[in-house]
């Protein structure tokens, strides 16, 4: 009985041994097997409009902008404008205290009329010294007077044509007088010089100002905002794909997503250099009839330097590609024709296929193919997929049935889902 106990157990351990023997060698083999399949990444060969552009940052900023100052001192006694508000050409739009301006004007005005009235005096003093030169020449001719008469009226006359000289002089002196303290009088009222809009205002109703070398500043007006400039700083490494007419679409991050069109309009030569890098102010013209664009925004531009619309393209990954085999080609260029290189597509064996085709136009994304138009909606290999990890799910649907198998996950509100057991396809 015992030598039959011994052999039925023995047996037992034979058949588990045989088991866990063919099970082993069942899921090595088929992880034999998928190692041996590769697996592609892939991108289509599809048309599409390439793009080549110059991109750069820039800021809004009104075509023309006018500072508008006092040129006189004093308080402001009427703010006529804010902040926003709608002026056109000749419109008051502060006024300073003209209480002093006047006074000069006035005493100005009073000093001319005085010194008019002397010139009159000196004209009828002028005219007496002639007639009595006139007189005393015939005296003297005549020998009924001295001849020292004659040389005292012809003196008298000549210090009266003087004089007269002089009240003229001064005429004109208190008339410049006038016309400045005139002028000063009318820089007490302050127009704007232009149509716009006031986009800054630097003082208020009672604040005086003093007004030295220069003209103080009060508002700044920008014109018609319904169309702008931006003005971009372009380095010196792209500034020679950049012409004057060349389209360009900028964005700005009050409105992600929304797109606006402009043209260079100028390239300006006056360089900067900011931590050794050198960039040049290039000017972008844009219509904003919606008045979206403020002055001040920061804009994201791109030049459009070369385009190619409606053609053949694949993804510039696909042309560094290239299967690890002996007498293949190296990095898919052909040293005598660099537009001209080898694309490998996507066979109907599932391996990879070479095509020599002419390329154009790229972005840095995709380029364009030239030539071939039967490559349409070919596949492009870009590259082979890692190897997914021994045991992951999804890997010929086989896993090691020696592994323990871990509970699945349960959410608050599920119920209870029992353990996944083995798999195969």
């Amino acid at each position: 009985m015992k030598t039959l106990t011994k052999w039925l157990v023995r047996i037992v351990w034979l058949a588990v041994l045989c088991g866990a023997g063919w099970w082993a060698w069942r899921w090595y083999g088929t992880r034999k097997e998928e190692a041996s399949s590769v697996r592609y990444r892939t991108a289509p060969v599809v048309r599409v409009d390439v793009f080549r552009t110059v991109e750069a940052t820039g800021t809004v900023q009104p075509i023309k902008e006018v500072e508008v100052g006092a040129q006189v001192n004093g308080r402001i006694v009427k703010l006529f404008v804010d902040y926003n508000s709608i002026v056109t050409n000749g419109q008051v739009v502060a006024l300073i205290d003209p209480l002093v301006y006047e006074a000069n004007y006035k005493s100005a005005l009073g000093e001319l009329h005085a010194n008019q009235a002397n010139v009159k005096k000196c004209e009828a003093q002028l005219v007496l010294a002639e007639k009595t030169l006139v007189r005393k020449e015939k005296l003297s001719k005549r020998e009924m007077a001295p001849v020292a008469d004659y040389d005292s009226a012809l003196e008298t006359r000549d210090v009266a044509v003087a004089s007269l000289a002089a009240a003229k002089a001064s005429v004109e002196k208190s008339e410049a007088s006038v016309s400045q303290a005139k002028a000063n009088l009318g820089y007490c009222t302050i127009v704007s010089p232009v149509d716009g809009v006031v986009i800054t205002r630097s003082v208020d109703e009672g604040q005086t100002v003093v007004s030295s070398m220069n003209a103080v500043p009060l508002l700044k007006i920008a014109t018609d905002l319904r169309r702008i400039q931006v003005e971009a700083t372009v380095p010196e490494a792209d500034i020679g794909n950049v012409h004057d007419g060349q389209v360009v679409t900028f964005g700005v991050d009050s409105y992600p997503g929304h797109t606006f069109t402009g043209v260079v309009t100028q390239v300006r030569m006056a360089s900067t250099t900011t931590s050794s890098v050198v960039t040049y102010p290039v000017i972008i013209e844009a219509d904003n009839p919606s008045g979206k664009l403020f002055p001040g925004m920061t804009a994201n531009i791109s030049v459009h330097i070369a385009e190619a619309r409606g053609v053949l393209a694949v993804a510039s990954a696909a042309f560094r590609y290239h299967p690890p085999t002996p007498g293949g080609p190296g990095d898919g260029a052909h040293p005598g024709d660099k537009s001209r290189k080898t694309l490998w597509l996507l066979g109907a064996n599932g391996q990879p296929e070479p095509a020599e085709v002419g390329t154009g136009l790229a972005d840095g994304s995709v380029t364009e193919i030239k030539g071939d138009a039967a490559l349409e909606g070919r596949e492009a290999v870009l590259g082979v997929m890692p190897a997914m990890p021994m045991g992951a799910p999804g890997a010929g649907g086989s896993s090691n049935p020696f592994m323990p198998k871990r509970p699945a996950r349960q959410s608050k509100n599920s119920a209870k889902t029992p353990p996944a057991g083995p798999s195969a396809k």
